[in-house]
């Protein structure tokens, strides 16, 4: 069964393949579908208070856009102090506006230069990403959660970046794994997936699909 993740973004589109192997359902991102079908992506504003409530808006958006299976997640980004386990000010907390509020969007090198300056300034600082997600099958069906088996472990973000690289995924460059102190990209392949919720993303995935006899 064939469904339209909403994004853009072929690392996601590329993890979220992963997480959901073995399951009945064939991923397609937006540019595909959009080239498939001979339409234009519009320009969904995320105006959301919480990460379901921006995956919502771009579930229904693309829903209307394309009349198939559509789903489509997001996430707020949370930072605490690791020393003390403070909170870092209001201010400073990204949530789901990690890439910068209004029309400032900050691109790939100005996002990690961004982050690199909060642990200058706030020393090494815990993070975790608050995920939800979108799920509509038909007009009369839909599904979605923002529940914490989808949210990511908590990690650690450091100011000395990794010489890796992967377009989409900036902040994985300073991004080290609390319990073993290891960057993610030097731990083994796809392990950091566990890190980041595929494991519940596939529950979830798995639960609607038994749930409406789709399995």
């Amino acid at each position: 069964m064939e469904i339209i993740y909403g994004t853009g973004n072929q690392a996601k589109i590329a993890y979220m393949k992963r997480a959901l192997e073995g399951l009945p359902l064939h991923i397609t991102g937006l540019a595909q579908a959009a080239a498939a079908k001979g339409v234009s992506l519009p320009q969904v504003e995320e105006t959301g208070m919480t990460p379901l409530e921006n995956a919502r808006l771009k579930a229904e958006c693309y829903f209307k856009l394309f009349g198939t299976p559509v789903f489509s997640c997001d996430s707020g980004l949370y930072l605490w102090n690791h020393e003390t386990g403070k909170a870092l000010p209001r201010e400073e907390q990204p949530g789901v506006c990690v890439r910068g509020r209004g029309e400032v969007r900050l691109g790939d090198e100005e996002l990690l230069s961004h982050y690199i300056g909060l642990v200058r300034k706030y020393g090494q600082i815990r993070a975790r990403y608050k995920n939800g997600v979108c799920l509509i099958w038909s007009e009369e069906i839909r599904e979605e959660s923002m529940e914490e088996a989808l949210w990511g472990e908590d990690f650690l973000l450091t100011d000395i970046p990794h010489s890796r690289r992967v377009e989409g995924f900036p902040l994985d460059s300073i991004s080290i794994d609390k319990k073993c102190k290891k960057y993610f990209y030097d731990m083994e392949e796809n392990q950091q997936d566990d890190l980041v919720s595929q494991c519940g993303f596939r529950r979830f995935f798995r639960s609607f699909l038994k749930k409406y006899d789709l399995l």
